[in-house]
């Protein structure tokens, strides 16, 4: 058999699994559980900004506080199997949209974009299932995983760090633009089809996303820009995560209510998230 009718039997089984009804529904437990790990940080929080914090605000938050819940890790096993699904969904997704990148005009820049879409998410629901597995066997939180302190502090050390932390910010600020953008303009709606649905539930969906994604882009913008301030007075302590832009918010002018706002926003995301799992959309 050739090399390229190797590759063409890769890509088509690749096409059949992402098309498989087994790997939809467990991508489907995979976007509840993506929601319900939104759902768990928009509540630390709202702890937070009220004065009651607990565990960090976070996706390793999140899911400290479900581990800790009863049957809390028989439901990490399942997130995590979910998630990994996800993830595995939306590396399909790269191949599928693979015949496009030869292709010119728009069809080509659509499965550019698909391509580099599906490539973050694969990314991020594969390392959201690497972390629930750790939480469900009891490793998570003795992981030894680095701190954002830590990683920026490392690649500060490589030939043009600086820079790449810097880039990496901007990056960062750009994907939580772009999830205002989304919210705002309403493009999240080409996501999923409502067709057949009640206009009582499309305004609903309506209502989450445009307070969902602009909620999840302001706080991505903030970690961004941690990220790129840090860059700019070459020091790793200002790079921080999600937890820390949000002890950011809450020590400004009028912080606990912009943060309580932006916990809002974050719990209408995963609420988002449950929708797209009840009418997904492929194309």
């Amino acid at each position: 058999m050739s090399v390229r009718n190797s590759a063409g039997s890769a890509m088509g089984a690749a096409g059949r699994a992402g098309n498989s009804d087994a790997l939809e529904h467990l991508a489907r437990v995979g976007l509840v559980a993506y929601g319900l790990v939104h759902l768990l940080i928009a509540w630390l929080a709202l702890q937070l900004a009220w004065g009651r914090a607990g565990q960090e605000a976070d996706q390793s938050g999140a899911l400290a506080t479900l581990a800790q819940q009863p049957l809390g890790k028989p439901l990490l096993w399942v997130l995590a199997v979910g998630l990994l699904a996800l993830a595995l969904w939306q590396a399909a997704e790269i191949l599928r949209w693979r015949h496009g990148w030869s292709a010119s005009g728009e069809t080509r820049t659509k499965a550019l974009e698909k391509t580099g879409k599906s490539a973050v998410k694969t990314v991020i629901y594969l390392a959201l299932a690497v972390l629930a597995f750790r939480y469900a066997t009891g490793t998570g939180q003795s992981s030894g995983s680095s701190t954002p302190q830590q990683t920026a502090a490392g690649v500060f050390g490589w030939p043009g760090g600086r820079w790449l932390v810097g880039a990496i910010g901007l990056v960062v600020v750009g994907v939580g633009a772009y999830h205002v953008y989304k919210g705002v303009s309403k493009r999240f709606l080409k996501e999923i089809d409502l067709a057949g649905c009640s206009g009582r539930t499309t305004r609903t969906v309506t209502r989450l996303g445009q307070v969902g994604f602009p909620g999840k882009g302001v706080a991505l913008g903030l970690i961004g820009g941690l990220l790129v301030w840090s860059a700019i007075t070459f020091d790793a302590s200002k790079a921080d995560g999600l937890d820390g832009a949000l002890n950011l918010v809450l020590s400004v002018p009028a912080g606990q209510v912009l943060l309580t706002l932006i916990a809002l926003g974050i719990a209408a995301f995963g609420a988002f998230c449950f929708v797209r799992a009840r009418y997904p959309e492929r194309t």
